[in-house]
C-alpha cells in the first residue's frame, strides 16, 4: 500500500476542490452568457415588431407617418428602454378608432406584445442569475450592462 505524507493527501483534495469550483463558476458563467445572447436577440426581435407596427400606423394613419419615422428612429437599448417606451406610448395615444380596428395594426401590434413578453421573459432570467452573491463576487457577469425590462402601453390601453 502506497503511504503518502498529509500534506500532499490535503494539496490534492483542495486541487479536485479547485478544480470543482472552478467548472461551477464556468458552467454558470456559461449560463450567464447564453441569457446574454438570449436577451440581446429578443431585444433585436423587439425592436424589429416595434418598427413594423411603426410602418403600419404610417401607413394606416397618413398624418402619424412622421412621428412613426421618429419613433422608429429611436434606439432600443437594453440599459435605457424607457426612451423607447415613451415615444412609442405617445404615439399610441394619438391613434383613432379606426387605426385601433385595422387588421394590419392588430396583427402588428399582437407580434410586439409577443415580443415584449419574450424579451421580458429574457431580462427577468437574465437578473435572476445576475442576482446571484456568486456571480457579483466572481464577477462572472464581465462587463455586459444589466438589462431593463420593456414596459409599454398595449395597443388601444390607456394610462
Amino acid at each position: 500500500m502506497i503511504q503518502l505524507p498529509l500534506w500532499v493527501l490535503l494539496a490534492l483534495v483542495l486541487l479536485v476542490l479547485a478544480v470543482v469550483a472552478g467548472m461551477w463558476a464556468s458552467g454558470i458563467a456559461t449560463r450567464l452568457n447564453r441569457l446574454h445572447i438570449r436577451t440581446d436577440s429578443a431585444r433585436i426581435s423587439l425592436e424589429g415588431a416595434l418598427a413594423a407596427r411603426a410602418a403600419v400606423i404610417g401607413a394606416v394613419q397618413p398624418e402619424l407617418a412622421g412621428m412613426s419615422s421618429q419613433v422608429s428612429r429611436v434606439p432600443l437599448r437594453a440599459t435605457d428602454m424607457g426612451a423607447r417606451s415613451d415615444v412609442e406610448n405617445g404615439m399610441l395615444r394619438r391613434l383613432t378608432a379606426e387605426t385601433l380596428a385595422h387588421p394590419a395594426f392588430v396583427d402588428a401590434s399582437t407580434r410586439v406584445d409577443l415580443a415584449a413578453r419574450f424579451y421580458n421573459d429574457a431580462v427577468a432570467d437574465t437578473r435572476t442569475v445576475r442576482s446571484r452573491a456568486v456571480v457579483h463576487a466572481l464577477h462572472l457577469a464581465g462587463s455586459a450592462p444589466l438589462p431593463e425590462f420593456y414596459e409599454a402601453l398595449s395597443a388601444g390601453e390607456q394610462p
